[in-house]
């Protein structure tokens, strides 16, 4: 796969910390605006001062791709960016090989990693609203810590025939960091949810792509019945420090088993609905799949289409890199992950022959509810040339990964795959 960005977006300055811009304009003027730029500003004579151009009045995130190990990025404004399968062999995902999805711009507040004067507010259908410091979370509540997988709803979109729109993630828009934080349905038991309640919504305060703070990004929810589950979790921390700023900082969301649009970044408020939520990208089909099967390329309506809640099962290849050399007629390893928007994955086999026989893996089980799950296999190749290597997970109710895209929707959401490697047999 090759890096591919987005050609027409704002070059970003080296030197500064993405964090700075705004410190930096203050302190030495627009005059540097050009600079800045990397492009002559043939009007800028005529910013009022002390303006923030919108161009560096918030940033897209991309100055701290720095951190990151490996990853492909597909867009830079807003920042997205996966990780390719070899680079996600790690038990606990670390923040280097976490993919970033990103649907606005990163708020200042998270990129200076400030958090003084952040409020929790839980509303609405509630007996007791709710404001609550970083503080108050975690001296009112039990603190825990799980892994937890979370995963682009969009993840496998380039698999799907006829193509869709949106980002193209193949496998890596995925990851399972450790989180650490309380538990949601904690939060939500100590606001009292009246019977009334059908729907949570979700809001941060990342920043719109246009510079208009009036204007949500994104706020998605989950059913009341998910939510009062006790696998989610309103985090602090990744990986036993502070959120980073492309991963929510300083409180997000974290959802298991439901696409990772409804783990709120950056989360300032959780208003409890009698209603289905109706925030930005939770109507038309943003996140929706149709309520029926439709034929490749289909129109579908918009009354026919169906929030996407529990993700399929899935698994991945994560050793050997595809295309690596191994000996013929010797033992390899040949590992991976799986998981599964229900929780616990049951099988996973390994197919050699491209799906005639199926040899079952090894499979560990999950150190938690939601967290992957390590598989194992040994395998021989018997003759030296080309060979694939195929992985198929399986759910607690039989159902299985498909070996081409499983039924089409029109924004290319929940493709579960059949993950492939190739292998190349010498000697």
């Amino acid at each position: 796969m090759s890096d591919r960005t987005d050609s027409t977006s704002i070059p970003q300055d080296a030197e500064a910390p993405s964090g700075s811009r705004r410190r930096f304009l203050k302190t030495t003027g627009l005059s540097a605006l050009g600079a800045m730029l990397g492009m002559a500003v043939p009007f800028e004579r005529n910013l009022p001062a002390g303006f923030v151009p919108a161009a560096l009045a918030q940033d897209t995130g991309l100055d701290l791709m720095a951190g990151k190990q490996g990853l492909i990025v597909l867009g830079d404004r807003p920042l997205n960016a996966e990780t390719p399968a070899h680079l996600l062999d790690d038990d606990v995902t670390p923040y280097e090989r976490l993919f970033i999805r990103m649907n606005g711009l990163v708020p200042q507040p998270a990129l200076d990693q400030d958090a003084e004067g952040w409020v929790l507010t839980v509303d609405g259908e509630v007996e007791t609203p709710l404001e609550l410091t970083i503080d108050d979370l975690k001296s009112r509540f039990e603190t825990v810590t799980r892994r937890l997988v979370i995963e682009c709803g969009g993840n496998g979109r380039a698999f799907f025939q006829p193509g869709t729109s949106g980002n193209q993630w193949t496998v890596g828009a995925v990851g399972c960091p450790e989180w650490t934080g309380v538990r949601l349905a904690d939060v939500l038991k100590a606001a009292g949810v009246k019977e009334s309640a059908v729907y949570t919504g979700h809001y941060g305060n990342d920043v719109h792509l246009s510079g208009d703070e009036e204007k949500e990004v994104i706020s998605r929810g989950v059913p009341i019945e998910k939510a009062l589950e006790e696998d989610a979790v309103i985090a602090w921390a990744m990986n036993g420090e502070p959120l980073p700023a492309l991963h929510g900082f300083p409180l997000r969301l974290v959802v298991p088993g439901y696409p990772a649009s409804a783990s709120q970044k950056y989360l300032n408020r959780i208003w409890i609905r009698d209603r289905e939520h109706d925030g930005a990208k939770m109507t038309g089909d943003s996140y929706r799949i149709p309520a029926y099967p439709v034929a490749p390329g289909t129109e579908v309506p918009e009354e026919d289409m169906v929030v996407l809640t529990e993700m399929p099962v899935k698994s991945v290849v994560t050793f050997p890199q595809t295309g690596a050399e191994v000996k013929a007629g010797e033992a390899v390893e040949v590992r991976g992950h799986a998981w599964c928007g229900k929780g616990d994955v049951a099988a996973v086999h390994v197919s050699l022959d491209f799906g005639q026989t199926w040899q079952e893996a090894g499979l560990e089980p999950a150190p938690n509810r939601f967290a992957w799950q390590r598989w194992r296999a040994t395998l021989t190749l018997p003759q030296h040339g080309y060979y694939e290597v195929w992985a198929r997970a399986t759910d607690q109710d039989g159902i299985g990964q498909p070996p081409l895209s499983p039924v089409w929707n029109p924004r290319g959401y929940a493709n579960n795959i059949q993950h492939r490697i190739a292998l190349v047999a010498v000697g």
